[in-house]
């Protein structure tokens, strides 16, 4: 039975055209594949639902406990999920092969590696700590992020970001997934001294359309987290396409690995289910005071009339 398999490839290459660096990049495509997809192509949590209906009564049982808290994979051994699901260390031998792994310790491997793109589902712990010195500990973690983002913080290159920022004759500022709201928040700062801010993706627009618009002179931040979507490298490479200088701030690999004019890293380490964005939101609102900062006379003009519109309205 043929079955339809959608393959995403974006892949983006960098060549010479006329003596000007050109980023060539493919969103994704369709093949036609017969036969059904192989379990090394599918994701840990994904071969344990498909193999629900034909495993025994304490595998389903493993499973069962598995689908629930599948990050413990990661840090326990055989005999330990066995003790917590309540089977044999046999159960667990038999039920990674059936799984397609050749060992528990390569089943292991697969849940932490797909950990590390920040999926909480993957990052719940059956025992995980609810009370005590919680708020002392997601502090002291929230600390660490902000101390380490700020260690490798170059200010140069913050303060040249801002001045291509006011120069553009337009700025974009994207974000997807948990990169949304923070790219909300630069944007809705930063329009206080700059009118020309555009909040993308923008609603009922396409990316497609968006990006039609990327002028050379212009600049695109763009907030990049683990788990971004796959077009959101794909956006940023028709933005360096277009001879729009761009900015990345967050901890992306694929978007961070672009060859971008400004590269801010930001740690986001956790000691819960979800990653901590603590020092991504300190980044940007740095470059935002900045910006207000070093607006001028234009700026301080802008934010008068907002003011005067302000007391107008009676909004405030």
């Amino acid at each position: 039975m043929a079955l339809l398999l959608r393959i995403e490839a974006y892949d983006i290459a960098f060549r010479t055209q006329n003596g000007a660096q050109r980023v060539v990049y493919t969103s994704g495509y369709e093949k036609q594949f017969a036969g059904m997809k192989t379990a090394s192509s599918q994701s840990f949590i994904a071969r344990v639902r498909a193999s629900l209906p034909d495993l025994h009564p304490s595998e389903r049982r493993l499973a069962e406990a598995v689908l629930s808290f599948p990050g413990d994979m990661a840090g326990y051994s055989a005999s330990e999920i066995a003790g917590l699901a309540g089977v044999s260390n046999a159960t667990v031998s038999r039920f990674v092969r059936k799984i397609g792994y050749a060992s528990y310790e390569e089943a292991r491997k697969a849940v932490r590696d797909e950990g590390q793109t920040g999926a909480a589902l993957h990052r719940l712990a059956a025992n995980a700590k609810t009370g005590g010195n919680a708020v002392a500990s997601h502090l002291e973690q929230s600390r660490r992020n902000l101390e380490k983002t700020f260690e490798a913080l170059d200010e140069e290159s913050l303060n040249d970001l801002v001045k291509a920022m006011q120069a553009a004759p337009r700025l974009w500022i994207a974000g997807f997934r948990a990169g949304y709201p923070l790219a909300s928040y630069l944007a809705w700062q930063t329009c206080q001294v700059l009118p020309q801010v555009s909040l993308v993706p923008r609603p009922g627009e396409t990316l497609a359309e968006t990006a039609a618009s990327f002028g050379a002179k212009d600049v695109l931040v763009m907030i990049g987290l683990r788990r971004a979507p796959k077009h959101a490298a794909t956006l940023a490479a028709a933005a360096l396409d277009a001879g729009t200088k761009t900015a990345f701030i967050g901890d992306a690999p694929a978007i961070e690995a672009l060859p971008v004019t400004w590269r801010f890293t930001c740690v986001t380490a956790s000691n819960g289910p979800l990653l901590d964005h603590t020092g991504v939101l300190a980044v940007c609102n740095m470059i935002a005071a900045r910006a207000l900062e070093r607006s001028g006379a234009k700026g301080r003009a802008r934010l008068g009339r907002i003011e005067d519109i302000h007391d107008r309205f009676a909004e405030l």
